[in-house]
């Protein structure tokens, strides 16, 4: 092979070097050519590692070679395009930082790059044109100004709530404006017409304040648990509605909480105050795909864990709402609707059936809206990766069905995984609602090369409706909740689901340069917690189901040879 000019140029160069880094520089100039050798190609750190071990046999000096920067550059890289004579790194120091490289392998020269450049690197393996479409469409949500500041260590995403308190608490020091917004926002709280915590007479922050001194002072003198009923009518005199509390020491203690707040507030007592604040009574839960019921549905196309997940969210959602409620001493009966696909061809199971009360609970149920289309009611089931078609007509039809139910707007909705989070994110900014999205699970994850394998893969899977509905409903969510540090930012070494989605191409649709930023304090972690009456320590057999043990037994060690078993 003839030498080129920038071989040329190299060895030069290197002629001046000392020994040691001369030897690093051909060791490394062989695996970059290695690299280059097959063409343009996807690769990733273990590939890159396998290459370079093949170039260099000898542990000592593979690990000198990987000492300098093209070596730190490796190390960290997460995937790479080659593209020759280049080729395109995209490198991760900590959870959520990214950085793009490309080096030229004929001389090595190392140069930073954007995350559009590097996507479009990734792009010319598989689609050329694309990569050199001056009209692509990009997609930066980054772009979009949020006022929310953004978390800046690695080990602080998921600590969203945390965060937020702790930024809100120095607005409050800082600013009477911001105490007075708080004022402000305490005045719009209501139930159905009636007045919560104050009312117009205590519209401004001195006002409020001598209030609550009064009111400390006064309630002092009476035993801790007289109900609040008996003192409401001199309360509301001085401008307090009720919610702070179903007995005396309840209110009182809120009322402190308060008070500090507003003259010296630290964020233990702005969490606590605002965990008292009575805001939520009408929540509405979407998972929408599969079979979804309470019995008989399990192991049915599209229907697996999320259904008991988010039935066991609901019983222990109402216990927390009804115990709260009570605490803030109001007599108002909750209402929590799950919102899922109505069947009717529904295979021996409920999921014809419109309305379904929740087992477990007093005041829940399970609302099934049936997919329309010009033709009429979908009779079929259809998997979760057909039905985007059908979901904007279906979140028009659901917010109609839940209005007329609730008897006006929910206070909170929660999507759960791809489609449920778009219509519940669809239904929020129709409503004007606060929004909550669980994913479960991120299909983009699941697929190596799930966003460059577009025309391959999209035809089965509709990538390109899941991935669009994702970034929509994470980026329009007041609040998103994952199970595990590792779902939202993964490892040292593995980006998380939701880290996955900051840049990506779907070449021929869109590039993303700043999809999800796991940065945001909308992200916050909440282990989901066991069932106590499945989950418990083995010293306590009395509650083993030893009854199914024969059958257990039977079914994992009986000889007979059929599908059960197997």
């Amino acid at each position: 092979m003839a030498t080129t000019p920038a071989l040329k140029r190299s060895e030069s160069i290197a002629d001046s070097m000392p020994e040691a880094l001369r030897q690093s520089r051909y060791h490394m100039k062989r695996c970059f050519a290695k690299y280059i050798e097959q063409g343009k190609r996807m690769m990733k750190l273990h590939s890159l590692m396998d290459e370079l071990e093949k170039v260099i046999d000898d542990p000592a000096e593979r690990n000198h070679v990987l000492e300098g920067l093209l070596g730190y550059i490796l190390c960290t890289t997460m995937e790479a395009a080659v593209v020759p004579p280049y080729i395109a790194f995209a490198t991760r120091q900590n959870p959520g930082f990214w950085e793009y490289v490309k080096v030229n392998a004929n001389d090595l020269s190392v140069e930073g790059i954007t995350a559009t450049e590097y996507l479009k690197f990734k792009e010319m393996i598989v689609d050329e044109s694309w990569a050199k479409d001056e009209y692509a469409l990009e997609i930066d949500f980054g772009a979009v100004d949020f006022s929310t500041p953004r978390l800046t260590l690695s080990s602080s995403i998921g600590n969203g709530l945390s965060y937020v308190s702790k930024f809100l608490t120095s607005k409050l020091n800082a600013s009477s404006t911001s105490a007075q917004c708080l004022v402000d926002y305490l005045l719009t709280l209501n139930h159905q017409g009636d007045k919560l915590m104050i009312n117009e007479t205590l519209s401004t922050v001195s006002k409020l304040q001598a209030a609550l001194v009064v009111a400390e002072s006064s309630i002092s003198s009476i035993p801790t648990d007289t109900p609040y009923q008996s003192f409401e009518l001199r309360f509301k005199e001085w401008g307090f509605e009720k919610g702070w509390g179903d007995t005396a020491e309840r209110v009182r203690d809120t009322m402190r909480t308060l008070s500090e707040v507003l003259q010296a507030p630290d964020p233990s007592n702005f969490e606590k105050f605002f965990g008292r604040v009575p805001t939520v009574f009408n929540i509405v839960l979407f998972s929408v795909h599969g079979y979804f019921g309470q019995a008989d549905v399990l192991g049915l196309p599209d229907t697996g864990g999320q259904v008991v997940y988010v039935l066991d969210q609901v019983v222990a959602f109402e216990e927390e709402m009804l115990q709260r409620i009570k605490q803030q001493g109001l007599n108002v009966k909750p209402q929590i609707l799950v919102l899922t696909r109505l069947i009717p061809d529904a295979k021996g199971t409920k999921c014809n059936q419109e309305l379904e009360p929740i087992k477990n609970t007093k005041h829940s149920h399970i609302l099934r809206v049936p997919f329309r289309t010009e033709k009429g009611v979908l009779n079929q089931w259809v998997s979760r990766f057909d039905i985007y078609p059908y979901l904007e007509r279906y979140t028009q039809d659901a917010s109609d069905k839940i209005i007329e139910l609730m008897e006006g707007k929910p206070d909170l909705i929660i999507g759960n995984y791809t489609d449920g989070n778009l219509v519940a994110s669809l239904m929020a900014r129709k409503l004007g609602i606060t929004l909550g999205t669980i994913a479960h699970a991120l299909e983009k994850t699941k697929y190596e090369d799930s966003d460059i394998k577009l025309k391959e893969l999209d035809p089965k899977y509709h990538f390109s409706c899941q991935f669009t509905a994702d970034l929509i409903a994470m980026n329009s969510a007041d609040f998103v909740i994952t199970s595990t540090y590792q779902e939202i930012a993964g490892s040292k070494d593995r980006p998380g689901q939701y880290e996955s989605h900051s840049a990506f191409t779907l070449p021929g649709l869109y590039r993303v340069v700043s999809g999800i930023n796991v940065f945001d304090p909308k992200f916050n972690i909440a282990a989901p917690g066991a069932d106590q009456s499945v989950y418990f320590p083995y010293t306590e057999k009395q509650k083993r189901l030893t009854d199914f043990r024969p059958a257990i037994e039977k079914l994992l060690f009986s000889k007979v040879d059929n599908d059960e078993h197997m």
